[in-house]
């Protein structure tokens, strides 16, 4: 077979990628590795992890807010088992809507190991062994990436796990010891600590989610611990872990040097992941790897070889799933001609613990590095009537602005909502609006959206009105 594009990898950046090669009349086939769609963002990371948190926060709502709603429960208990079920059955669904995307943009889809035979031929290897080869006039590798473990302390995945053995638990923790402060650490130990879960997160850093704004980490930190009694041991240098049955023993180094220890019953190791090139044969091909394990790119995401390209978690950048979904989309606009663009600093990231966390542009540390002068807004939702209506009042919206022209420059918020509140922040900022511009947006009343028109406000020659 020969295709105009074959695009290894079916994760959010390799599906997205191939549907608009396809939607632009390039002959295009995706190869995927495992027996479904979807890679790990559907499969084991962003969706499955979602409907866990989803159900997790029902089940915490029921057992601590409920009865200041009016709303009295008796015999509340865990179903475990059906959660995960659920679980499964919401990553099913979109397993076959991927698969029907597939097909009503006439893409092949090849399921196997896909590998450069050379530069314009592909051979795929299935679960068999069996092989067969296809040529292509270009290739975009989107095979994503896989937890990062550490040599001194092995996943044995019964009792020191990753994210991937954490979605699918046959009971709730006891005492979940969770290494790394990051998004997936924060997210997966929220949902055993709303099922009743000691959770302690150890950190080599001083602090959580450290590459966000440092405000939103400190807030986080104390509403978790408030709300689900999270223990942080920040600046701890974790040294190795031992199993006996079903207690996992962590050894660490505090800030003095001193050696400490931790005892749980799972231990969740999170501190990162690793971009994931492993049997893609890119000798072969000649294609040549950069920093970190991750494959070289130039500015339109193609490799020293022409018409061999890269996006997602395997190049440099954040590892997000709608990073990857753009750089699809970019890579194959430029294989027909046109001229796409994407503004890296105008991606935002977010936590969806709760009160979800999101950022968007420059984080205040930053312009304090880069010396330039700005002003700040914040907002706090214990302000707001809509967030004291839902009870939902941890957290608030800070707006970074040029100190000059007053165009804004970052916004980052924690509170209800969040994840889809940030939406308004990029718009606002690929359209380069300023805190006044915003400001004198009508936003509806009320709505925790207002938070961010207050910031602006704040941002504004200290206008807020509610504050």
């Amino acid at each position: 077979m020969q295709y105009d594009v074959v695009v290894i990898g079916s994760g959010p950046g390799g599906y997205v990628a191939a549907i608009r090669c396809a939607q632009l009349g390039l002959k295009t086939a995706i190869i995927e590795k495992y027996n479904v769609l979807g890679g790990t963002c559907l499969n084991v990371g962003c969706i499955p992890s979602k409907a866990l948190l989803d159900s997790s926060e029902h089940y915490h709502n029921a057992a601590h807010a409920f009865a200041d709603h009016g709303i009295e429960l008796d015999n509340l208990k865990v179903n475990l088992q059906q959660m995960i079920k659920r679980k499964g059955e919401v990553v099913k669904s979109n397993n076959d809507g991927i698969t029907y995307l597939m097909k009503k943009n006439k893409i092949d889809t090849y399921y196997g190991l896909g590998s450069f035979v050379n530069k314009n031929t592909i051979k795929i290897t299935d679960a068999e062994g069996k092989e067969q080869q296809i040529e292509t006039k270009n290739t975009i590798i989107a095979t994503g990436s896989k937890p990062t473990t550490l040599p001194f302390l092995p996943i044995d995945k019964k009792r020191v796990i990753t994210s991937t053995e954490a979605l699918e638990l046959k009971e709730v923790p006891k005492n979940m010891i969770v290494i790394g402060g990051g998004v997936i650490g924060l997210e997966l130990g929220s949902v055993y600590a709303r099922l009743g879960a000691k959770v302690q997160v150890i950190e080599y850093m001083d602090a959580i989610i450290p590459t966000m704004d440092r405000a939103l980490g400190k807030e986080l930190m104390r509403v978790l611990k408030k709300t689900l009694g999270f223990e942080f041991f920040m600046s701890h240098k974790v040294t190795g872990a031992t199993t006996k049955g079903k207690t996992v023993k962590v050894t660490a180094q505090n800030p003095k040097g001193e050696e400490v220890t931790f005892e749980g019953d799972y231990v969740l190791v999170s501190v990162g992941r690793k971009p994931y090139t492993e049997g893609l044969g890119l000798e072969n091909a000649g294609v040549q790897m950069g920093e970190r394990g991750m494959i070289a790119v130039n500015d339109h995401l193609e490799t020293n070889v022409p018409g061999i390209y890269a996006i997602g978690d395997v190049v440099r950048g954040a590892m997000l799933a709608h990073k990857a979904e753009e750089e699809g989309v970019l890579v194959a606009e430029q294989i027909v001609g046109q001229k796409p663009h994407i503004n890296y600093n105008l991606i935002p990231g977010v936590v969806y613990t709760w009160p979800e966390v999101a950022g968007v542009g420059f984080t205040e540390e930053q312009l304090k590095e880069q010396g330039r002068a700005y002003k700040s807004g914040s907002f706090p939702f214990k302000a707001s009537g809509r967030a004291k209506a839902s009870g939902d009042t941890d957290g608030f919206v800070k707006v970074l602005a040029d100190k000059e022209t007053d165009e804004i420059l970052g916004v980052h918020m924690i509170g209800p909502r969040i994840a889809d509140l940030i939406a308004e922040a990029v718009t606002a900022m690929e359209f380069r609006a300023s805190a006044e511009d915003v400001a004198r947006m009508s936003h509806a009343h009320p709505t925790f959206a207002e938070a961010m028109k207050e910031a602006c406000l704040a941002a504004t020659e200290n206008r807020a009105i509610h504050i």
